[in-house]
């Protein structure tokens, strides 16, 4: 765990810090968000920020976004200031710590933290394999490569990987390559001198350098441009990397990890993927099932995360009931755990009983099914194939799935049917672009062109949310 201390507090927030060195968190110190930002840049990365409410917490956060710097931030402030404390979270923070600090407030944040990064649901026997391959690998430094559908836990089983590797006390480092646009994405991973290019005011160090001695995650590594792959196979192979804008190498000790939801050799056939980095990354494939494939998880999972969001909004912590359990069962799942982790986040806000209703729990279309109903058991012509989902049908899916709706249809123009379907998609989906696009069956950068025409257009689109 690396913590980031922003701030003075009159020496308080130095005594969290110590607190934190005492948990064996590795801890940086820096006066104020300026200090900060310019330190995460030259490659100090941390896991968690701690920052006195005093400081520009708002700014801070949105610099780190736009530097997309990965990093939750936890406000302190001295006593229990209720002003300050609400401030804090409506900016942006994720938790606010009082201070005088105590010991085990900070040790349970610290593990909070990491017990996130890492957790590992494997009920279902098929899981359990996988995890078992893991466990074997986890020690060794062989690259590996994980796959699987949009949703199934690919980063995490990463960061569960690292956490059981030699390399576990060194950092873990993330790189979306679908999110990241292509040409920033270079200067993403390995790093820039100032003035290599316009708006480079300053050096950056990349991510293969703040990786150094840990872990490097190549998120969705098939939708980096063909170009970049030859840099990143000179990479991984010579050990060493170029920042934009220098001729000097500089020598990196990381171990890498890749994931795809796509079929990489059908990639590689289409030319889209070239074959020496997919051998190069292909030294231990985990395939990750889908949770339909898993359905021993669903609840396990399902109560999990309502567990976890009931804790994060202050609300109380509810058992699923028998009938919440059925519907879960047997829905398909097509956004996989990620759909589930957004069900159960709105389901916990929107819950009336004392257990966790069935009607709480609304499901896109409620439509899927984990399986096909036998033939004496299907729907008249024209019924949900849920009854008893409540979740009424988005305007931009009127008629695509109940033949009634054509109607509504009717005088629309194509672009504008698109349009609702993908802002409601995004809405199901909490702003998360990548659920949205495998929902859609559209490749990340084709939504993010699509997003950015409606923004143009003075469409409101629901925030990002990964």
């Amino acid at each position: 765990m690396r913590l980031m201390i922003i701030g003075t507090l009159e020496g308080y927030i130095s005594q969290a810090g110590k607190i934190a060195l005492q948990k064996g968190a590795k801890v940086i110190h820096c006066e104020d968000t300026e200090q900060a930002i310019g330190a995460l840049l030259n490659g100090k990365g941390a896991d968690l920020a701690m920052v006195d409410v005093k400081q520009k917490i708002k700014d801070f956060i949105e610099r780190l976004d736009a530097e997309r710097i990965h990093m939750p931030v936890i406000a302190c402030g001295i006593g229990t200031d209720s002003r300050a404390a609400v401030k804090a979270i409506e900016q942006g923070a994720k938790e606010y710590v009082p201070l005088p600090p105590d010991a085990d407030l900070i040790a349970a944040v610290l593990a909070a933290v990491t017990e996130e990064q890492s957790t590992m649901i494997a009920d279902d026997p098929k899981m359990k394999e996988v995890v078992k391959l893991a466990d074997k690998i986890a020690p060794s430094e062989a690259t590996v490569l994980i796959t699987g559908e949009s949703g199934t836990g690919k980063e995490v089983m990463s960061q569960y990987i690292h956490a059981k590797s030699k390399r576990s006390a060194a950092p873990f480092i993330a790189v979306n390559c679908a999110a990241i646009p292509e040409n920033l994405l270079e200067s993403e991973l390995f790093g820039h001198e100032k003035g290599a290019f316009t708006g480079a005011t300053a050096r950056r160090i990349g991510k293969f350098e703040e990786a150094h001695s840990g872990t490097l995650l190549l998120d969705e590594v098939t939708e980096m441009d063909p170009s970049l792959q030859a840099k990143l196979l000179r990479a991984i192979q010579e050990r060493e990397v170029t920042r934009v804008g220098s001729n000097a190498a500089v020598k990196v000790d990381v171990r890498i990890i890749a994931t795809s939801n796509r079929d990489m050799q059908k990639a590689v056939d289409e030319g889209q993927f070239r074959e020496d980095l997919y051998f190069r990354l292909n030294v231990v494939t985990l395939p990750l099932p889908a949770l339909r494939e898993r359905p021993q998880d669903v609840i396990t999972l399902a109560q999990f995360f309502a567990d976890k969001y009931a804790e994060a909004n202050s609300v109380d912590k509810k058992k699923l009931s028998a009938d919440a359990k059925t519907k879960l069962q047997a829905y398909g799942w097509r956004g996989n755990i990620r759909e589930l982790e957004n069900t159960m986040h709105r389901a916990i806000l929107i819950s009336m009983e004392n257990e966790l209703e069935a009607d709480a729990i609304h499901l896109q279309g409620g439509i899927q099914a984990a399986a096909a109903p036998a033939a004496d058991e299907q729907p008249p012509t024209g019924a949900s194939a849920n009854e008893n989902d409540s979740t009424p049908p988005s305007k931009a899916g009127a008629g695509l799935e109940n033949p009634g709706g054509v109607e509504t249809l009717v005088g629309r123009t194509i672009a504008d049917v698109e349009r609702d379907m993908i802002i409601n998609t995004l809405e199901h989906c909490l702003g998360n672009r990548t659920h949205a696009a495998n929902i859609l069956g559209i490749s990340i950068r084709t939504l993010r062109n699509k997003i950015n025409a409606y923004k143009d257009e003075g469409v409101e689109v629901p925030a990002s949310n990964g």
